[in-house]
């Protein structure tokens, strides 16, 4: 939560922060990285200071999203690697080792599929890094676009109002929201397939 004077800026920075993700994620993705840390972090850490305590809520805003930040970007390759392992123990060992003999697969089995679940999973990563950038970048388009739109038309607010980001749902009962995601994401999706995202 921020106080409201904060509300409109920010809502602007999701936007950019947000098209930045979309459309050319992977190709920054260090970056991308570091301000998805950064707004959960100032989510998180904003959260629990007291609404009059205006200076309070921003110290604690841009401490929580460079720790933030800073976790996203190391924890992200562990993050994919542990993904593909437990894909490999919880789904693969059990469907391969069923196919061939009744019961549960032995250890062996498990940690080597996990294993390769997490080889698979850090070579991929190019393909998971462009569809979750878009799809994530597409969603802060409209979770900013949405939250500027009602603060353009908000009361005049008194000094103990704060502006909370509702992250997950920017919209109650606005049944076009969804689709409109997955269009933006869709569409974020192939202009870095076809241009921002392609090898070198």
């Amino acid at each position: 939560m921020l106080p409201p004077f904060y509300a409109l800026p920010a809502a602007i920075l999701l936007i950019l922060g947000g098209a930045l993700s979309c459309f050319a994620g992977y190709r920054l993705f260090r970056i991308v990285l570091g301000i998805y840390g950064f707004v959960l972090g100032a989510m998180l850490a904003s959260s629990v200071m007291g609404v009059t305590n205006t200076s309070g809520m921003i110290a604690a805003a841009l401490a929580g999203g460079i720790v933030g930040s800073l976790v996203l970007v190391f924890a992200y390759f562990i993050g994919i690697a542990l993904l593909g392992a437990g894909i490999g123990a919880v789904v693969l060992a059990p469907a391969a080792w069923g196919y061939f003999r009744a019961g549960d697969p032995p250890a062996l089995v498990v940690i080597a599929l996990s294993v390769a679940g997490a080889v698979a999973a850090m070579m991929l990563r190019r393909y998971v890094g462009i569809v979750a950038t878009a799809f994530f970048g597409a969603w802060m388009i409209l979770v900013g676009g949405l939250a500027a739109a009602s603060q353009r038309g908000a009361r005049a607010a008194s000094a103990a109002d704060v502006w909370i980001l509702y992250p997950l749902a920017p919209a109650p009962g606005q049944r076009w929201v969804p689709f409109a995601w997955i269009v933006l994401g869709l569409i974020g999706t192939g202009v870095q397939l076809g241009i921002t995202g392609r090898r070198r």
